[in-house]
Order: structure tokens, then C-alpha cells, then sequence
């Protein structure tokens, strides 16, 4: 399952996002991000059962009240705005992610009023939302569509490394922000690897 496994790979890189945060930001992106995603395990196996939507939702009001900073909001809004569009569903088509994938990104645009190249975790989630519209427009296979959004997450995330940060606590740090890839578009891009993986073998 998508959540179990990106809780592992979080957990597995949890000091190099803090190692990331600490020379631009808290130095706790990587220990919040993991916290976050143990409660969520805790918890998972009293809704890992209901509807897509359902888990979605829960999943996200676990981040918002156990995740501290900035990454508890917004990566429980990716979260809450995925449940919107994926309510009664038991199984997503591409079509249905391309969805999700934009209303969370829609949602985490707004919640953290930022915009493409101000250094946060939207470098990475919107050019995989557009890899992912055009592979569906194209009628590309699940497993193609979701290895090209994992490969432009990437990219956006190893732009991030020469920009200066316009955007939470990287911000205050003007010039000296930019030489450090950002801590929010690595965990997004982990994300999204992870679901390529899970989903991409299985469809």
C-alpha cells in the first residue's frame, strides 16, 4: 500500500530531509515529516479498509494535528484535497489521479500561497501533475504516466538546488538559500517515486 510504503521510505530517509532542513530551514523536516507518518501507521489499521477518499481524509487530519511546522498543514491538505476526489472509490484510473493529484496540488498552492520556483515542495508536485496530464492525454499505460511524473518531480526537485527560497523560514536567508536542494520538494518527489513504484508494478 501506497501510505505504508512512503512511511518506510520517510523513515529510511528521515536524517538526510533533516540534514536538507538544516542548512536552509528548522532542522526538522525530516523528524516531523517522519512523526507524522508513524501516528498515521499507528492509526491505519482502523480505516485502511474504507474507501480511497475515506483513508485519504484520515490520513490528512493525522498529519495536520501530530506533523509540526509547515509540512503538518500542507502535506495534510495534499492529503484532504486527494479524499475530495476520491470519495467511494475502492480502485483509481489514471484519469482519477490526474485529478486528485491537481486538486491536492491546487490545495497546497493555496494553503501555503506559493507559486512555481519559490523553492518548496510545489517545485516538485507540479511538473509531475503536468508529466501526468499529458501522458493521460496521450493515453500513455498507468505505469508510463506515473514514471514520467516521478521523473519531472525529480527534476523539479534538483532545480531547486540553485534557487533562492522566496517562501517559509528559507526565505529569511535571501541569496544564502540558494546550493541546497529544498527539504519539501525532496519529500514530495519521495512521494511520488513511491506511488510509481506501488502503483506503476501493479498497473
Amino acid at each position: 500500500m501506497w501510505i505504508r510504503s512512503f512511511a518506510d521510505v520517510i523513515a529510511e530517509n528521515k536524517e538526510y530531509l533533516t540534514e536538507l532542513d538544516s542548512a536552509i530551514g528548522d532542522a526538522d523536516h525530516g523528524i516531523n515529516m517522519n512523526r507524522g507518518f508513524q501516528a498515521v501507521l499507528a492509526k491505519l489499521p482502523a480505516f485502511e479498509n474504507q474507501d480511497i477518499g475515506s483513508i485519504a481524509k484520515n490520513v490528512g487530519m493525522v498529519l495536520i494535528s501530530t506533523v509540526g511546522g509547515a509540512s503538518g498543514p500542507l502535506y495534510g491538505t495534499f492529503f484532504m484535497q486527494v479524499s475530495k476526489e476520491t470519495t467511494g472509490k475502492l480502485e483509481l484510473t489514471l484519469s482519477d489521479w490526474v485529478a486528485a493529484l491537481e486538486s491536492a496540488v491546487n490545495g497546497v498552492m493555496l494553503r501555503g500561497k506559493a507559486n512555481p520556483g519559490d523553492k518548496t515542495m510545489l517545485d516538485s508536485l507540479i511538473p509531475a501533475l503536468n508529466a501526468l496530464k499529458e501522458s493521460n492525454a496521450r493515453g500513455a499505460s498507468v505505469a508510463e504516466a506515473l514514471s514520467a511524473s516521478e521523473k519531472a518531480a525529480e527534476q523539479g526537485m534538483l532545480a531547486t538546488t540553485s534557487w533562492v527560497a522566496k517562501k517559509g523560514r528559507a526565505s529569511y536567508l535571501g541569496e544564502r538559500s540558494a546550493g541546497t536542494q529544498d527539504p519539501g520538494a525532496t519529500s514530495s518527489y519521495l512521494l511520488l517515486k513511491t506511488a510509481s513504484q506501488i502503483w506503476g508494478n501493479s498497473g
